[in-house]
């Protein structure tokens, strides 16, 4: 996983050139949906309020990578590597998803707000829309999908 300040976002040789373009030229108004960006690779712009952890399931995809970043507002990810997780729901290659139980054990964790991003692979669970503390917040949030 890498974490960082969207202003360091070139600095990382793993994140294809049309990604940071794309990141880096958004604004807050970005129409929510799918937004294509050649080939295989899109992003998903959506909004909705962060929910209490018991509520959010890990997840994790085969054929692309996530970049999660938000636009407004502020929610905890939560992540950890695969091994040792029990698989609650099997995956499924139309979604590229599939979900797991939540561990006994804390998740590592990191804060998305605006101004931060986080990149996670496929050998990588993760557990976003958590709420930051115990408040539901509003947020609009961008995925880049980046094919494997």
């Amino acid at each position: 996983m890498i974490y960082d300040k969207i202003e360091n976002i070139d600095k990382y040789a793993e994140i294809p050139d049309f990604a940071v373009k794309f990141i880096k030229e958004l604004s807050e108004d970005i129409a929510i949906g799918r937004h294509e960006l050649g080939g295989d690779n899109y992003a998903n712009v959506e909004c909705y309020n962060t929910k209490s952890p018991e509520n959010c399931r890990p997840e994790a995809h085969k054929k692309y990578i996530d970049i999660q970043l938000l636009l407004s507002g502020k929610e905890e990810l939560q992540f950890t590597d695969l091994a040792g997780l029990s698989i609650a729901e099997q995956y499924d290659a139309s979604r590229d998803i599939m979900f797991f139980d939540r561990p006994e054990f804390r998740m590592n964790s990191v804060i998305l707000q605006k101004g931060f991003f986080a990149m996670l692979f496929p050998d990588e669970a993760h557990q976003p829309q958590m709420n930051y503390g115990n408040e539901s917040l509003p947020v609009k949030k961008v995925v880049v999908k980046i094919r494997v």
